[in-house]
């Protein structure tokens, strides 16, 4: 069944600055709001492959895995798809990305939905930045890759809000959309900001 998430609905106009809003928020600000507007709508887990239409293609809006979580988030905080991103960047450059899952060519459904091709874009954009274990350098938008037990890759969006000096992250490990006190127990390997110059790239590819 082809389906289409209603959080595209609520995505801003592309003309929006990405720097500072006229709310006085930042755009890392802008994309960890949307992220945790998704606790207690995105219920279940669910990593089932699923025809996606296409662009904005999304499953169900009570479901999903850990990188929707920022799928959703940037298409409603910065009119930016994921999905037309990385199927433009694939198609472009096919051999730049992990070939973990066998396959010759992109595929719209579930290449997006994917942390290993989520990590290689936003490298191949300038968003990554160096590993830290400070808490202070990871800031609400921020990106967190890390290897949970099973050695299965994992994504998680810095949130607003903080749990002492710790920032607040969102996430769906398997329950849901969360907001919760995990920054430090996975095993990091990526660490990744939207800064106005790689919002600029990801909107081209989107757009």
């Amino acid at each position: 069944m082809i389906r289409r998430s209603v959080l595209g609905l609520l995505a801003v106009p592309f003309f929006m600055p990405a720097v500072l809003r006229a709310d006085g928020a930042t755009a890392g600000q802008k994309i960890a709001q949307a992220a945790e507007a998704q606790e207690g709508v995105v219920r279940i887990y669910d990593p089932a492959y699923v025809a996606l239409d296409f662009p904005g293609g999304d499953v169900a809006p009570d479901r999903g895995v850990c990188t929707d979580v920022l799928v959703r988030a940037l298409r409603v905080a910065e009119s930016i798809d994921l999905q037309v991103a990385i199927n433009r960047d694939m198609k472009a450059d096919f051999a730049a990305y992990p070939k973990n899952w066998g396959l010759t060519r992109a595929d719209r459904n579930i290449d997006h939905r994917r942390v290993p091709n989520l990590r290689r874009l936003f490298e191949r954009v300038g968003a990554e930045l160096p590993l830290s274990e400070t808490a202070s350098d990871h800031l609400p938008g921020d990106v967190i890759t890390c290897l949970i037990p099973g050695d299965l890759a994992h994504l998680m969006v810095v949130g607003t809000g903080l749990a002492g000096p710790r920032p607040l992250i969102v996430h769906n490990i398997g329950a849901g959309t969360r907001v919760e006190d995990r920054l430090f127990e996975f095993r990091m390997t990526g660490r990744y900001r939207f800064t106005p110059s790689v919002l600029e790239k990801l909107r081209r590819l989107s757009a």
